[in-house]
């Protein structure tokens, strides 16, 4: 008889292949490998899994949606306040640690204001007194001071 690469087999030794594959019961792969239970339990997880990926992906959305605000409002403290993008990030950040209101709520205010004019008498104040701080112009609109 011949062994698998055509070499006389050995009676009594096993093949170089086999003698490499542990007995059954004595592999020392116990917990290791996949188990009925193992499987049972991965599958029962599978449907929080998915929640938690929806809930991940609805969080990426909203993460997007306000970083898209947020960039549209420093693109108006830059071309209102002339002041740099990062320059225009710090007002919005101050305008919003100031006003104790969230940022990307600062950054819808001002885009409403840019949209339709309207901005809170405080805000505006802040917003003022934070664009003075960082660049030489004026809101537009606002009362000239002596």
């Amino acid at each position: 008889m011949l062994d698998r690469r055509g070499a006389p087999a050995r009676a009594g030794v096993p093949p170089p292949a086999l003698a490499r594959i542990p007995s059954s019961g004595d592999d020392g792969l116990e917990g290791r490998g996949p188990t009925l239970e193992g499987t049972m339990n991965q599958n029962a997880k599978e449907p929080d899994r998915i929640v938690e990926l929806r809930e991940e992906i609805d969080q990426l959305k909203e993460a997007v949606t306000s970083h898209a605000v947020v960039d549209q409002a420093i693109g108006m403290m830059v071309a209102l306040g002339r002041v740099t993008p990062d320059q225009g990030w710090a007002v919005l950040r101050e305008v919003s640690q100031h006003t104790n209101i969230k940022l990307r709520t600062i950054a819808e205010m001002i885009i409403v204001w840019g949209q339709k004019g309207d901005l809170s008498p405080d805000v505006r104040a802040v917003l003022e007194d934070t664009l003075d701080k960082y660049g030489p112009a004026q809101i537009p609109d606002s009362p000239s001071t002596p």
